[in-house]
């Protein structure tokens, strides 16, 4: 009898020990893991190179594509009972709040005005952000507006949505939402074929209120507030790189980049990697390539994708012409300060193709996908090199659990150790978009599809550790 006793004692033992496994990491509340965007996860997730291939998959049915990645919350209060929950956001503007352990929808929300839009070309590719107390989550609709729901059930708080263009038409909310000192941080492009008019506005939003705090309008950049677009007369400048606004360690400041317009360092910052203030009242910094006009010439956006922070002194800014720079953050353009001067990046090293996601940093390494393969670079006092480069194609890569995770918009979930690149593990997964990954207490969260089929269906996919 007690032999049977201990052996039982050791299986309940045992079930704990998995359990706890697999309770490692903790909430994800935004894209890129923190303000910073640095895509470095938790440093253990309950996945490891052991257990990855034997993930079991669900297919979860969304009441629409998600072109872009999930959030979570671990024991959120829904419906009165704690759940390990997921958050999305389609493309259409439809939140869920999805059952982390076996893939039911607890909640949806759909904005108002949703079928005046939905299967057309107004779409937004932002993922949702949680607010620090845990009871809401802000989200995005094509209409422009951000809006504060209540984790609980998905209803909209009082006073809210706010709207942060004055032409949702043409303006866009594409990058995700990020948060820092009580401020919800917003940008704006343009949809598909840059049709204006439209300019690239940085909005920060009280997150307490919905009150709008400061405009930092990238064309007409002398205009405090939001602006009719067809008042200014220049168009463009679309901030939509995956990473959105970066919140740059220590200082606060917001880093964003933008797209092709006009640049002549005073009112237009077409094409330029830029700082702000913590609260987007003040451009502090710019740096604009030396070949700004030919870039804006032929459509080579340099905001393809933001500055990922390396440390407290040095950024990289990657674009359409496959050139990673290294930038320091304290001189970005050679001198300090913001001004017509071009050029004054520290480094400049070949990418395979133009980058159109968010680079990882995860220790002094840099991870960057692209349609054509995926590279790493390590950083050597203050120099970069290339560590290892592959053919597989990539979304925005992340480092979780001592992993690198990238999604191939061709289908497939690549598994990599990031020191080497050697792969570990290749997880099915159908063909997406900017779609990318969250890994954390034990299961992964990845989306299917492209908001360019303008598909009213989707499909997220959740990877368990097996019980």
């Amino acid at each position: 009898m007690r032999v049977v006793v201990t052996a039982l004692a050791l299986l309940l033992l045992a079930g704990a020990s998995g359990a706890a496994t697999r309770k490692q990491g903790g909430d994800w509340t935004r894209f890129g893991y923190d303000a910073q965007r640095s895509s470095s996860g938790p440093a253990a997730t309950g996945i490891t190179a052991a257990n990855v291939r034997r993930l079991v998959r669900q297919r979860v049915a969304l009441d629409g594509t998600v072109d872009a990645s999930p959030i979570y919350l671990r024991g959120a209060i829904v419906a009165g009972r704690a759940h390990d929950t997921f958050f999305v956001t389609t493309t259409y503007g439809k939140t869920e709040a999805i059952d982390a352990a076996d893939g039911r929808v607890l909640w949806r929300f759909t904005p108002p005005g949703y079928s005046s839009w939905a299967g057309s070309a107004r779409i937004t590719n932002a993922t949702p952000l949680a607010d620090p107390s845990r009871k809401f989550v802000y989200a995005v609709s094509p209409d422009g507006k951000i809006h504060k729901l209540s984790v609980a059930n998905g209803r909209e708080a009082s006073g809210w949505p706010v709207s942060i263009t004055r032409d949702a038409t043409h303006e866009k909310i594409a990058p995700p939402l990020n948060y820092s000192r009580g401020l919800i941080l917003a940008a704006t492009g343009g949809y598909i074929g840059d049709a204006p008019p439209y300019q690239g506005h940085v909005v920060s939003v009280v997150a307490a209120t919905g009150r709008i705090r400061h405009v930092w309008n990238s064309l007409c950049s002398d205009r405090a507030g939001l602006i009719t677009p067809s008042s200014c007369p220049q168009s463009d400048s679309a901030i939509w790189g995956r990473g959105g606004v970066v919140v740059a360690p220590g200082t606060g400041n917001l880093l964003v980049a933008t797209g092709n317009a006009k640049f002549d360092g005073g009112r237009y910052w077409g094409d330029s990697s830029l700082m702000l203030s913590p609260d987007a009242s003040r451009l502090l910094q710019n740096w604009t390539p030396t070949d700004q006009a030919t870039l804006n010439a032929t459509d080579g956006d340099l905001g393809t994708t933001v500055p990922a922070v390396l440390n407290a002194r040095l950024a990289v800014q990657g674009g359409k012409d496959a050139k990673l720079r290294l930038l320091s953050l304290t001189r970005m353009n050679g001198t300090g300060g913001h001004s017509s001067k071009t050029g004054g990046e520290l480094q400049t090293l070949p990418l395979r193709s133009g980058l159109f996601t968010a680079p990882a940093v995860w220790k002094g390494w840099v991870f960057c996908g692209t349609f054509s393969g995926t590279q790493a670079f390590r950083l050597t006092g203050s120099r970069l090199r290339e560590a290892w480069s592959n053919g597989n194609a990539g979304t925005s890569p992340l480092v979780a659990g001592g992993l690198l995770y990238v999604y191939d918009p061709d289908g497939g979930l690549n598994v990599y150790r990031p020191s080497t690149g050697t792969r570990v593990a290749q997880l099915p997964a159908g063909s997406g978009h900017w779609n990318s990954p969250i890994v954390t207490d034990g299961r992964i969260a990845l989306p299917e599809g492209t908001a360019n089929d303008h598909s009213l269906q989707g499909v997220l996919d959740i990877y368990r550790v097996p019980r």
